[in-house]
Formats: structure tokens, sequence, C-alpha cells
């Protein structure tokens, strides 16, 4: 088991794309900011919608100017649900992003308007297209979802043959409503990394029943070292009823540095963005940490 984890700060996108009223651009680039300096170097900045359905993704041009040019040596990634959203983010400078196809038929046709098949043939074209594009899968609704209910390990193993007939190597396994618990995290991933030796998996859990923290670590625990949170514990799928908050970011670096495990990332200026963030942007926050009064927030 590893004692290196990679926190993978999805706030800029995940979180942000939850908030009704648009958040300042400037605002915007003052988080990412702070992020950086609190030690995030894998961080999804925005993501390449149409804004006509996620008004608060109108700026993902102008954010991506900035972070690109402003932080050369940190690694910048956009999501992305289509081709044209791919060809955007390429255009504005990304050479990585996240590509969303659901594990569930039901998600998949309220969020992008396909069938899994079709959405496999799109991003199949896409991988020809642009070669050099790094595409990480986020594998939606891995563990359970609001339209079709419980997902099986079956479907899950199906969903990755099919990433794996074309060359996906990178998959973020998705608990999109926030419905999984560990022992179901540890028997997914113990399937799927026997089955599929050569993909590399991470996780991306949200919060919703208050499970984030014990399924993050589940994953952990099987070998996982990629983990994708939201500072504050941001977020929300808007297709997917019910959807929550993901993990808070500064709660799972505050355990797992408890725990030993290197982050890389600096809990006190992470805990500050954190509070800048909800003294400055109206929104539903699950993180646990920013509510501790400032002496008891101190590293072991």
């Amino acid at each position: 088991m590893s004692k290196k984890v990679q926190i993978v700060e999805v706030g800029p996108r995940d979180g942000f794309q939850s908030v009704k009223e648009f958040i300042p651009t400037e605002t915007k680039k003052k988080v990412i900011d702070m992020l950086v300096a609190s030690g995030c170097r894998k961080i999804q900045a925005t993501s390449f919608v149409n804004p006509k359905v996620i008004p608060q993704m109108a700026d993902a041009a102008e954010v991506s100017e900035y972070v690109l040019k402003t932080y050369p040596n940190v690694s910048f990634y956009a999501l992305t649900p289509n081709a044209r959203g791919v060809e955007n983010a390429c255009d504005a400078g990304f050479r990585e992003v996240s590509y969303v196809i659901s594990v569930s038929p039901g998600h998949n046709m309220a969020n992008v308007r396909r069938t899994i098949d079709e959405s496999f043939e799109g991003l199949a074209a896409i991988r020809q297209s642009l070669p050099d594009m790094k595409i990480v899968l986020d594998a939606a609704t891995t563990f359970g979802c609001p339209f079709d209910g419980k997902v099986s390990i079956g479907q899950v193993v199906a969903y990755l043959e099919k990433a794996r007939a074309i060359g996906i190597t990178t998959v973020d396994l998705c608990d999109t409503i926030g419905i999984a618990n560990p022992l179901q995290v540890r028997a997914v991933l113990e399937t799927v990394c026997e089955k599929f030796p050569e993909i590399d998996f991470g996780v991306h859990i949200h919060d919703t029943r208050n499970m984030g923290m014990a399924n993050s670590l589940a994953a952990i625990e099987c070998g996982v070292t990629r983990v994708s949170t939201t500072v504050g514990g941001m977020g929300g799928c808007p297709f997917a009823p019910g959807a929550s908050g993901n993990t808070s970011t500064e709660d799972l670096v505050f355990m797992l540095q408890e725990m030993g495990y290197d982050t890389g990332i600096d809990f006190a200026k992470l805990l500050e963005t954190a509070r800048f963030l909800k003294e400055n942007v109206p929104a539903n926050y699950s993180g646990h940490q920013m509510n501790i009064a400032p002496s008891q927030c101190v590293m072991g």
C-alpha cells in the first residue's frame, strides 16, 4: 500500500458548477491561486460545456488561459462531455481532459443524450482525431444511479472492457450520487484491478450520505493513489437528482496526513482556501475542518 496519495482538486469545476449565482471570474482565479499555493499540483480547472446548460462555466476560456499561462508546472485539466468540448479544451491549450461516460444507461442518457455504446463510439473517434490528448475516463454512476438504481460489478466490468478496447488506460470510478459503501468500493476495486491491470484507477467520491471519507479510504487501502476531492466539500451533478457535495479536500488531507500519508499539501493553507471560499461564494459546504476553531486545526 503506497503512502503517497495524489489529491486531485476538482473544486473549480465540480464544486463551482453547482453554484447558481455566477462566481466572478477573478474570484475563481483567486481560489485557484490559493489552491496552488497550498500545494495542489493536479487541478480540474473548468469544463467545456454549453454555457446555456451550465452558465457557471461560461468563462472557461478565460480561466483556462490564466491558469495555463500562470502555472506551467501545475497539471491542469478540464472536463469535457463531447467531441466539441474536447476540441475547445484543445484549442484552449489543454493536453489532458476528463471525458464523462456513465456506467448506467439512464444517467448517460440524462447527462449527454446518448446511449453508452454511442458515447464510446464518440470517444473512439476523438482518440483517433486527437491521439496526443491524454484522456481520463470518468466512469459516472459506477456505484449506483439515480435513474436505474443499483449498478452491478458485471456492468462495471462490461463498461471497462469497452474502454480497454479503444485504448483507455486511465479511469476514475465515480460515486456520482454518493450511494457507495466501503464494502462495495472494495469489492469493485478488487475485481477491476485484477481484471484490468493495465488501467490506472482513481476514485471520485461524493459525500451525500456522509461516507465520502470512509469510501475514499477504502479505495486507498485497495491500492488507489489518485483521489478527487473538492475544497470545502462543494459540488454535485446537475443531472443526478439527490447528488450533493464531494468529499472535502481539507477533511481528507487532514485524515491522511494524520495517518502518515504524504499528500504534498500544506493543510493550513488549504484550510485558509476553504474559509476564503465560504466567505465569498454562497453555496452548500460539507467540509468539517472549516467549522473547527483555528486553535484546534493543528496537525498531530
